[in-house]
């Protein structure tokens, strides 16, 4: 039995100085004769600086659990976006994440150290009470 060979896919993408263009041969069931091609970067992804100057924060419940305090406050306009630098509310977002704040809380009882639970128990409530702030 022969085979045949019904399409070609080139891969045109440069990941690194010096590579060269890759031919990769696949075969179809259905004849079609085709050419996949692929758009090229504008430039290859340069290793943020800004991460080498500053370690991360060790991840645990408790840089988790601030993370969402921060998404939460942000949304709220309690807190600038750091992306565009402007205080901006999205109300329906911020009560979404305080619910899931409130749900983890629900979910891990129990299972959190005490400093866990109360750091949840409190930001919980602040973040409640400015949501109700805002809202009214």
């Amino acid at each position: 039995m022969s085979e045949k060979k019904d399409f070609i896919i080139k891969d045109r993408r440069t990941f690194a100085k010096g590579d060269e263009e890759t031919e990769i041969k696949e075969e179809k069931a259905e004849p079609a004769k085709e050419e996949a091609k692929t758009e090229e970067p504008e430039k290859a992804a340069e290793p943020d600086k800004d991460a080498e100057d500053f370690p991360l924060p060790e991840i645990n419940f408790a840089t988790f659990i601030f993370s969402l305090n921060s998404s939460a406050l942000m949304h709220m306009g309690v807190i600038e976006d750091p992306g565009t630098g402007k205080n901006v509310k999205n109300l329906p977002i911020a009560k979404q994440t305080i619910d899931i704040l409130g749900m983890l809380e629900e979910k891990t009882q129990g299972n959190l150290t005490e400093d866990e639970a109360k750091m949840l128990k409190n930001i919980l409530y602040d973040l409640r009470m400015i949501y109700v702030k805002e809202k009214g």
